[in-house]
């Protein structure tokens, strides 16, 4: 009796090759649907699924491999005798190599104007269930979700006359993965439809974007996931041009930088170093933008990341050119900016496309011990208009300006979080400090060095708990706070900051950052 190989598959790469090799190592082949059509127009012969079944394929194709003569010949055990009776009483005849894969159920969601009809009608059954029938049977049968697989199957057939143990086993256990994402994406569409927001169960898939040499430290192993669904405003998403691959931590410094870069519109560049931002500048250029980011603390910037949310251009270049950076990422580089910046080997260089940067909606997670953090991303879109003077003294306008800018920054950086700065540029960042004032000396003392009190704001990520931090703030210049207020001991701060003559403004929003 002949091997039996059966083949249906959306995506037909390699497929016509796969199948002569099947032919010439003695199998003959069922088939269905299209991949039926394209192998007899390839001169490679099949037969059809109602040929097996005799019963013919119904409702456009949604019935038509859900049948005991082909689930018994998956699923049947080669070394039970009873199984083998069965078998042969009832005509299922074995099926030793099943190759399929699914309906492009990924794709149809994907498209920006999919309707739910559309996206219904592209989950596959029949295909998923084959390949978890040949898969629990790995024992005996083959099962080849993907055409890279292709080759390794067919030099082995070729030249032992079938797979070993070991390969069957790796290709089932490729094959429960990949039907887990592919259920795993409709249940994440089909919650979303109904807008369920906190699921009893959590189903996730994310696709294998690169191997890393090692974790935060060199002992520890690592590796890269991008979103099945990619994002396009993501370091994942972004194009890497030049230099060296990235590290586990350039990855994480990356995305921190990413999302302080979203909340500019005006040319922004941002400087990163171990998760909290060195210097933010914004300007009516690029390069002027860039002086100011470098301005704001010369020697943090160094090793560091920098996002640029308009392209770079030569005389931009050839002042970052003068630096040791680890990545740059812009939308674009002129030509003359790209020849100057690659002439450092390990510079990374990356592009990515900055029009989406508020599209992003989806929650954040991260891991603790045993378990799995949800939230949504603080994305939250104020208005200055909705914020309250509470002191005597209202801030100028110039003042208000550089509230606002002060405030954009400061929910990025790590709590407890003091940002001091101008209408353009940060001064002072003092960050993860275990008490407030800690943070709020650490900020002025920057600024006091680098001799940038001159008209600095301050921007508080959470409410001040005592008044302290205003008291200490007084004392070296600062005459406008922002603040989210909601501390039972709000008034304390407020009557510090009338005393001094400080405008302080309350956002009702709070900024932490763990």
């Amino acid at each position: 009796m002949k091997k039996r190989a059966l083949i249906s598959v959306s995506d037909k790469t390699g497929i016509l090759e796969f199948a002569k090799e099947l032919l010439t190592t003695g199998f003959e082949i069922i088939s269905t649907g299209g991949t039926k059509k394209a192998l007899e127009e390839a001169g490679i012969a099949t037969l059809g699924i109602e040929e097996v079944t005799g019963f013919p394929e119904m409702m456009d194709g949604r019935v038509k491999t859900l049948h005991p003569l082909i689930h018994g010949g998956l699923l049947g055990r080669r070394d039970l005798q009873t199984h083998l009776d069965a078998m042969t009483e009832h005509g299922i005849t074995p099926i030793d190599v099943v190759v399929v894969n699914l309906y492009p159920f990924k794709e149809t969601i994907s498209k920006t104007d999919v309707t739910e009809a559309d996206a219904i009608e592209n989950i596959d059954i029949g295909g998923p269930s084959m390949l978890r029938s040949a898969a629990k049977n790995f024992a005996a049968v083959t099962v080849l979700v993907d055409p890279a697989d292709y080759q390794q199957v067919a030099m082995e057939l070729k030249t032992e006359g079938e797979t070993t143990l070991a390969t069957r086993k790796a290709l089932a256990a490729k094959v429960f993965r990949h039907t887990a994402a592919y259920d795993a994406l409709i249940a994440g569409y089909l919650t979303e439809l109904v807008d369920e927001t906190q699921p009893e169960k959590l189903t996730l898939t994310y696709d294998l974007k690169q191997s890393l040499r090692y974790g935060e430290n060199s002992h520890q192993q690592a590796a890269f996931y991008q979103d099945a669904l990619p994002v396009t405003y993501s370091i994942a998403a972004a194009k890497q041009l030049h230099g060296k691959e990235l590290s586990y931590n350039n990855i994480k410094d990356a995305d921190a930088a990413l999302r302080i870069a979203r909340e500019f519109d005006e040319p922004a560049v941002v400087a990163l170093k171990h998760m909290n931002p060195c210097g933010i500048g914004t300007a009516a250029t690029i390069e002027e933008a860039y002086d100011f980011a470098y301005d704001a603390d010369p020697v943090s910037i160094f090793g560091g990341i920098l996002v640029a949310n308009r392209e770079i251009d030569l005389a931009t270049a050839e002042k970052m050119h003068k630096l040791f950076l680890e990545i740059i990422i812009a939308p674009a580089f002129a030509p003359e900016a790209f020849e100057v910046l690659s002439a450092k080997k390990n510079l990374r260089l990356m592009t990515l496309d900055f029009s989406e940067k508020n599209q992003t909606t989806a929650s954040e997670k991260v891991s603790v011990l045993g378990g799995l953090l949800v939230q949504d991303q603080d994305v939250i879109k104020e208005t200055p208009q909705a914020w309250q003077v509470v002191t005597k003294r209202q801030p100028t306008a110039e003042e208000l300006t550089a509230l606002a800018f002060a405030w954009k920054a400061v929910k990025h950086v790590k709590s407890n979080a003091i940002v001091l700065a101008n209408h353009h540029q940060t001064v002072g960042i003092g960050a993860g400090q275990m008490n407030r004032v800690g943070s709020v000396k650490i900020a002025i003392q920057q600024a006091e060095a680098a001799d940038k009190m001159a008209g600095a704001v301050l921007a508080s990520d959470a409410f001040f708990p005592m008044g302290d931090s205003v008291t200490y703030a007084a004392e070296h210049g600062i005459k406008a706070i922002i603040q989210p207020g909601g501390s039972i001991k709000d008034q304390q701060s407020i009557e510090a900051a009338d005393e001094a003559g400080i405008a302080m403004v309350f956002t009702d929003v709070r900024h932490f950052r763990h």
